[in-house]
């Protein structure tokens, strides 16, 4: 069976549209049609319902799913260990990211990973907290990194970091010139916050209720998804907010923003790497799962995180 083909039809399944998966690609349509036509030829089923003006699923493509994943990520790890059978420490590392904080401690890892390792590809994925554990069973992702610990039989769970969550507000706001703030402060200040399945927000909140403080009573004007467009919000002076001392590191040091101490509140989450126990990891994997704790990787890791 032709594993191009596979990738082509969890591509289509994923977007619902042979343009969008071809632009992905970085094919021609026809050859996206055409993948996926002989699939079904070969296999003697419709994949896709194309009525109307998207592609559907059938119900045959549907269950076939699962596996198509499970054959393209074992031609992967195929190809993985021919290559290490050569003493050569190759493949693919993709590494599933649910947090702010990750996002920008992630990359220098990658980099300085694939320099030592330079025949491995890696791949920092995007996604939601919820849907972290299921992209692992899924073995859409080698590793995940995530804001909350996991007790699971099937799931191995190792401390990556501790994320600092801090306060930060306009350079020329009156707080900035003040060695700190009181909680109830904060009641009287337009706030921006993160979504409601953030675990930012969460933290936030958590420690805010200990003052007796809920989000009802604070003074919310915006909620954004993105912890970059909030730290952008809080420089052109909309407000203050609570963010990863990560997510703000580049603008507390470009004076965009200021860091406000509020007292009696100290918010740090850890910050956790996943992987399966249920299925064997890749040799790129396995390797990362240790290097993210070398001398030089840990220092550079508590500076951002802070």
């Amino acid at each position: 069976m032709d594993i191009n083909r596979l990738q082509f039809f969890l591509d289509a399944a994923q977007t619902s549209n042979f343009t969008e998966t071809a632009q992905r690609l970085h094919v021609s349509q026809s050859t996206v049609s055409k993948y996926i036509g002989d699939l079904e030829k070969e296999l003697n089923v419709t994949l896709f319902d194309r009525t109307g003006a998207r592609l559907r699923l059938s119900w045959a493509g549907d269950a076939l799913i699962p596996w198509a994943r499970q054959l393209v990520r074992e031609s992967e790890r195929f190809r993985e260990m021919a290559r290490a059978l050569q003493k050569d420490i190759a493949g693919q590392l993709k590494i599933a990211c649910t947090t702010a904080a990750g996002k920008y401690i992630l990359p220098m890892l990658a980099i300085r990973f694939r320099n030592r390792f330079p025949s491995v590809d890696v791949s920092i994925l995007a996604c939601q907290p919820p849907n972290a554990v299921n992209i692992l069973r899924c073995q859409q992702a080698d590793l995940a990194v995530v804001s909350f610990e996991i007790s699971s039989t099937d799931m191995e769970c190792q401390v990556f970091f501790y994320d600092n969550i801090i306060l930060i507000a306009p350079p020329d706001h009156p707080w900035v010139s003040r060695e700190e703030i009181r909680p109830d402060d904060l009641l009287e200040e337009s706030m921006i916050i993160r979504e409601p399945t953030s675990g930012t927000r969460r933290a936030v909140l958590a420690a805010l209720a200990s003052h007796d403080i809920s989000q009802e009573d604070l003074k919310i004007i915006l909620e954004l998804a993105n912890a970059e467009a909030i730290v952008s919000a809080v420089a052109s002076g909309f407000g203050v907010a609570f963010v990863s001392h990560a997510s703000a590191n580049f603008a507390l040091e470009a004076g965009c923003v200021k860091e406000v101490p509020v007292r009696a509140i100290t918010i740090t989450r850890k910050i956790c790497m996943l992987r399966s126990c249920a299925q064997p990891i890749s040799r790129p994997a396995e390797i990362f799962w240790g290097f993210i704790h070398e001398p030089e990787n840990a220092e550079s890791i508590r500076k951002l995180g802070r």
